[in-house]
């Protein structure tokens, strides 16, 4: 028990978070009376908020560097959408290779974006914003104010399609797609061994390591939901390719983070950036480059999002940059950079994503869902100011004994 408290004590963020997306979806999927975690309602959830992970973990690189944060980002998922509308609908292009230019029209807005913050030294809110509304009018000058569609499916396929059934017929468990929970089975088995790999080790390298019962009690619970997730997908109509893109996201990003010497400077550019430049990290270059990073993934998301659509729309994109920064903060990324985790921005995306559609399933007004999405931002980020400045309940008593002992000692003074 001393061990689980310890564990908890030192990343209680982190487990506040998680505990509370449990507790969110536990009270939807009472108040839906079973809709929420229906297979159907299920793989919804990931076309809807597959373009929100991706941005979300893009704008975390951006908040990690400093607190620094990303406008133009929406602007920018509907002007890659209005290219690729542009390229495939209206000019008959090939949809590999427009997917491929549009990628690269992202990487050079971001590195047009990245010049102006990291070497001109112009602060990112204003460079961000700037792009926010070039964008939006480079938008409506490409589509001429109008909406282009349908997509072609070979377009269509990276995003809306599913991962066919490669055992047809074999029906476990009664399921639609018995792939689907092969699948699930074969990434929970992976990601024990990985784990249990990286403990060992850790173990070896005389580093600090959780208790083995905890240990194995994290991993038989991952495992659980892990195959649960994929076995319900099976249930209606197997994996969304959207999922598999969003997968390759995570896990590249959190192996950058966690296992490379840049995802370590961006750490400590986000901590200190005088300290981190005399320290030979080369912030410029790391400041730049995440804002390439940033716009190349809302081009993916500009992708992503307009093949759900199918179609290239002028509107597309508004207040996404909201729906990411959120998703970061919520997750427990710092506001004032240097903290901050992809799975983290995982759960705080999948907290978003949650709340929008269990409130729509109950029929609660869009407004009223702009209001409870505020306050829970607003208290994510308040409990990482207050964490910071030490407003702790444990403070008080301390002070308390502070003051006693000065008086004690004045008296005896006297």
């Amino acid at each position: 028990m001393s061990s689980l408290r310890t564990v908890l004590r030192n990343n209680l963020k982190q487990y506040m978070i998680l505990f509370a997306l449990l507790a969110i979806i536990v009270a939807f999927q009472l108040m839906t009376k079973g809709m929420l975690l229906r297979p159907m309602n299920v793989s919804n959830l990931i076309f809807q908020n597959a373009y929100v992970v991706i941005l979300a973990v893009g704008m975390l690189m951006c908040i990690l560097t400093g607190g620094n944060i990303d406008l133009s980002v929406g602007s920018v998922v509907a002007l890659v959408g209005a290219c690729a509308g542009t390229f495939i609908i209206a000019w008959g292009w090939n949809s590999h290779l427009s997917i491929l230019l549009c990628l690269i029209i992202g990487i050079v807005i971001g590195a047009w974006q990245g010049f102006w913050i990291a070497y001109a030294r112009i602060p990112a809110f204003i460079v961000t914003l700037s792009g926010m509304l070039v964008f939006r009018g480079l938008t409506l000058i490409v589509l001429r104010g109008l909406t282009l569609a349908p997509f072609p499916s070979a377009f269509l396929a990276y995003s809306t399609g599913y991962i066919p059934d490669l055992i047809p017929g074999a029906n476990l468990f009664g399921l639609r797609n018995s792939t689907s929970l092969l699948i699930g089975i074969l990434i929970a088995v992976i990601y024990c061994i990985s784990q249990i790999r990286s403990w060992f080790s850790r173990r070896k390298k005389d580093y600090e390591v959780e208790n083995p019962v905890l240990l194995a009690l994290k991993l038989a619970i991952s495992s659980a939901a892990i195959v649960w997730l994929f076995y319900t997908l099976g249930a209606y109509r197997g994996v969304p390719m959207v999922l598999i893109t969003v997968g390759i996201i995570l896990l590249a990003y959190s192996y950058f983070t966690s296992h490379t010497v840049m995802g370590r400077h961006l750490y400590a550019l986000g901590g200190n950036e005088k300290a981190a430049r005399l320290s030979g990290v080369k912030t410029r270059k790391l400041l730049f480059l995440a804002y390439v990073n940033m716009s190349f993934l809302a081009a993916v998301a500009g992708i992503v999002f307009a093949a759900r659509l199918n179609s290239a729309s002028p509107q597309a994109g508004q207040s996404f940059e909201l729906d990411a920064i959120a998703a970061c903060f919520i997750g427990g990324a710092s506001a004032y950079g240097g903290i901050g985790t992809v799975g983290g921005t995982l759960i705080g995306a999948m907290t978003m994503g949650i709340l929008n559609n269990g409130m729509s399933i109950m029929g609660i007004s869009s407004n009223v869902q702009q209001v409870v999405k505020g306050l829970v931002l607003l208290g994510a980020v308040a409990f990482d100011v207050l964490s910071k400045q030490r407003i702790q309940l444990d403070f008080i008593p301390f002070l308390g004994r502070r003051a006693a002992k000065h008086q004690e000692s004045a008296k005896l003074e006297g």
